[in-house]
């Protein structure tokens, strides 16, 4: 594809730039400017601001809130959000179960939970693993029994990610034991804060927040006109949905965020009578990081290009999820080693000792450390990658006995 931008798009840049800068109140502004971490508050007020503009699902059809623009404009748009330090919008609703309720699902679902996603008065978060059932996702156990007109559902789900926040939740569930295990999967989307029998429990991470908790299910009934698509075809809903997850797992945008981050950190640490940035050996290891975040933008590109063309993302994602959690992995590791001693400073540091922008580097280098595992392990993605793409076996053949 032509990677050049034309005048009309320059245009269309310039007008998101002014529009951002307008449009953020003073105190994120002060948080962005400084690097600091946005409370989920602020993204919910971020989200809002941007649903009123009409730019807060740029992926979606116009027919259904979205604005319309082609893939260029919204590589244009999340470039500059990633250059104004925006605070990130929760993607379990706009960027994961939304796609796939436009793709496969009902009009009567479409029409109830497609607007509330847009607004932002309904929040989602994901119900997928469970403490057997991570990469090998089909050996998942939560039940879901018919009852009348109900769904009856009973077990767990784990690292169900800010699920105390949530609404509504979009899960896989068992509603068979016959034939092979993927066979026996529906998808439901069930109300997490109104249903009797669901119980959310957070958790504390390594990275010193309460990013995940636990979901439980106890005699909890969910409406059977909350199935998307057909009973006991959940995982074809999975995997089309996990295409939309892995491409935003690779944090392109996030990773170039934090590009910056590294860049500005080894610009401040003084090293000998200059900065970390003046040293070649450093600078050389930015670089490297560099081209392969730019090569993994364009591997985006083409997968937004496609989306265009009416095309779900396919096994594609699955290279930008391995490439890009591994790059952002790397990057973060670089932002501590540039830190030095000052990379062992955590969230509650004393601000005098360490600037804010500085204390969240510790913690969200070790939240990173899950994104290599999460939406499929990348072991997985390696796999997907070899018969989906390269079209190797799963296995090299037996050899025969001589």
């Amino acid at each position: 594809m032509d990677m050049s931008f034309s005048s009309e798009q320059l245009a269309f840049r310039d007008e998101v730039r002014e529009w951002i800068a307008g449009a953020m109140p003073d105190e994120m502004k002060r948080k962005a400017d400084d690097g600091a971490v946005f409370e989920n508050t602020e993204s919910l007020a971020w989200h809002r601001i941007l649903h009123e503009k009409g730019w807060v699902a740029p992926d979606w059809p116009v027919e259904v809130g979205g604005p319309g623009w082609d893939s260029a404009r919204r590589f244009i748009f999340q470039e500059e959000l990633l250059r104004a330090n925006t605070p990130a919008l929760s993607p379990f609703g706009l960027t994961m179960v939304g796609p796939l309720l436009i793709q496969y699902g009902s009009e009567e679902q479409q029409q109830r939970f497609l607007p509330p996603i847009l607004s932002g008065e309904e929040i989602w978060c994901q119900g997928y693993s469970e403490p057997n059932a991570g990469s090998d996702l089909a050996a998942l156990q939560l039940r879901a029994e018919k009852d009348g007109d109900d769904y009856v559902l009973n077990g767990q789900k784990t690292w169900t990610t800010y699920a105390q926040y949530a609404d509504w939740i979009f899960l896989l569930c068992r509603t068979s034991s016959e034939g092979k295990r993927q066979e026996g999967i529906s998808f439901l989307l069930a109300d997490v804060k109104n249903t009797p029998g669901i119980t959310v429990k957070p958790f504390l991470t390594t990275g010193g927040t309460y990013a995940f908790s636990e979901t439980w299910f106890k005699d909890a009934r969910v409406p059977q006109r909350y199935r998307v698509g057909p009973e006991n075809g959940g995982w074809s809903m999975a995997k089309a949905l996990l295409g939309h997850e892995r491409t935003a797992i690779g944090g392109v945008s996030e990773s170039g965020r934090w590009l910056q981050t590294l860049k500005r950190i080894a610009r401040e640490t003084p090293v000998g009578r200059g900065t970390l940035l003046d040293d070649p050996a450093f600078r050389r290891r930015i670089a490297r990081l560099e081209m392969r975040h730019r090569a993994v933008s364009m591997v985006n590109l083409r997968t937004l290009a496609a989306a265009e063309l009416g095309r779900a993302p396919g096994a594609e994602s699955s290279i930008l999820k391995l490439v890009g959690t591994e790059i952002f992995q790397e990057i973060t590791e670089l932002c501590m080693d540039a830190l030095g001693h000052d990379s062992l400073g955590w969230i509650d540091s004393d601000p005098v000792a360490l600037p804010e922008r500085e204390r969240f580097v510790a913690s969200q280098f070790n939240y990173l450390r899950a994104t290599t595992i999460y939406g499929g392990s990348n072991e997985v993605q390696r796999n997907v990658i070899a018969k989906q793409i390269l079209g190797l076996p799963s296995a090299p053949p037996a050899r025969k006995a001589s």
